[in-house]
């Protein structure tokens, strides 16, 4: 018997609310850092202020300092040059809330746990993960100033690489507290064949390259370009000279337009493709909760992918942008469940990390 069914169910539920809480304003916080990017609000706040910086500035003599701070950067004299203080604030807004969010999830976070800590709620294996996915949550605060940085001297925008970057550690933090979640559920594994869980992790891995992908393409704004679909720049396939003309060759990677979108592309047909298998595949071997799983994450792709061509066509409305980067959050949510699913320890199995998520009361 597993530790989440041995103890009370009082106990183990507070810690699954707590992690759901946090898991939910992450999600949260990543569309909101979509907006900010879609709106070019990113480099309205040009200064770090963990403490103070909580506050917005309210009396109009602080707005004007504030909105004075912006107009010292490239992006400013290039980009917004002439820019009102309400279409200011309109910017400022949306940075300000990303970065309060990121300040409230780090309180819900960890005051949480220091109580469920105090209260020996939590075992000891589980401690070192927690404690684990606040460090990276810590880390996720200083790639955000490190990307934001990347805009404030001679780049108009931040870069591209630090966006991407900055969000996919956030996606792993939102992955591991989604798995610690079902780790802490007691639910029968699934007994499937190697090749289910070979397929379904490769799915998860491919599933955060693509989402760093899209971020590439959403920090090069490269969505509002070769604005048709299935062709793009004039095939299927661009030439090559097209492709690889940045020297040294890897620059293409992150700095060429075309590349950049078209990895994106094909990595989304490969990552469809693959769900596809992977679904068909379970359904054949009648793999129970893990065939119903596939066929879930193949659902959610394949309204990602429609998502993601209708936002390609109409040149990136912020709406269907938004949308198809919610429906990433899905898609990564039900990869991490089908892994777990698939690699969740057998009950006669020596104690897994289930068996010492939830410490005994104190």
């Amino acid at each position: 018997m597993t530790a989440a069914a041995a103890l009370r169910p009082s106990r183990i539920r507070a810690v699954r609310i707590w992690l759901t809480l946090v898991a939910a304003l992450i999600a949260l916080m990543v569309l909101v850092g979509g907006a900010t990017r879609l709106t070019e609000s990113g480099l309205s706040l040009v200064a770090w202020k963990p403490i103070t910086g909580t506050l917005p500035p309210l009396p109009a003599a602080p707005w004007t300092v504030a909105c004075a701070g912006d107009t010292q950067i490239p992006q400013y004299r290039e980009l917004n040059a002439g820019m009102t203080l309400h279409e200011f604030k309109t910017i400022f807004w949306w940075e300000w809330s990303h970065r309060l969010l990121g300040r409230v999830i780090g309180i819900a976070y960890l005051l949480p746990f220091l109580w469920f800590l105090w209260r020996g709620a939590i075992g000891p294996e589980w401690k070192r993960a927690l404690w684990g996915i606040f460090a990276l949550g810590a880390l996720h605060g200083a790639v955000g100033w490190w990307m934001v940085a990347s805009g404030l001297s001679q780049r108009t925008e931040v870069s591209q690489v630090r966006l991407a970057i900055h969000l996919t550690l956030a996606l792993i933090i939102y992955a591991s507290i989604v798995w610690t979640l079902r780790r802490l559920s007691d639910r029968p594994p699934v007994l499937a064949a190697a090749r289910l869980k070979i397929t379904a992790i490769a799915l998860l891995v491919m599933t955060l390259i693509q989402l760093f992908l899209g971020a590439l393409v959403a920090g090069l704004r490269a969505g509002r370009v070769f604005n048709t679909w299935p062709t793009i720049d004039g095939g299927l396939i661009p030439s090559m000279d097209r492709l690889w003309f940045e020297t040294p060759w890897w620059k293409n990677l992150y700095e060429n337009h075309l590349t950049v979108q078209f990895d994106h592309r094909m990595m989304a047909y490969a990552l469809w493709a693959l769900a596809a298998w992977h679904a068909i595949d379970a359904l054949r071997s009648r793999a129970g909760r893990a065939a119903t799983g596939a066929v879930w994450l193949f659902g959610a792709l394949s309204l990602q992918a429609l998502l993601g061509i209708l936002t390609l066509l109409h040149e990136v409305p912020i709406g269907l942008a938004l949308g198809h980067q919610a429906i990433g959050i899905v898609v990564l949510t039900l990869a991490v469940l089908q892994v777990e699913r698939l690699t969740a320890p057998q009950r006669h199995a020596a104690p897994s990390v289930a068996a010492v998520a939830i410490g005994q009361p104190g």
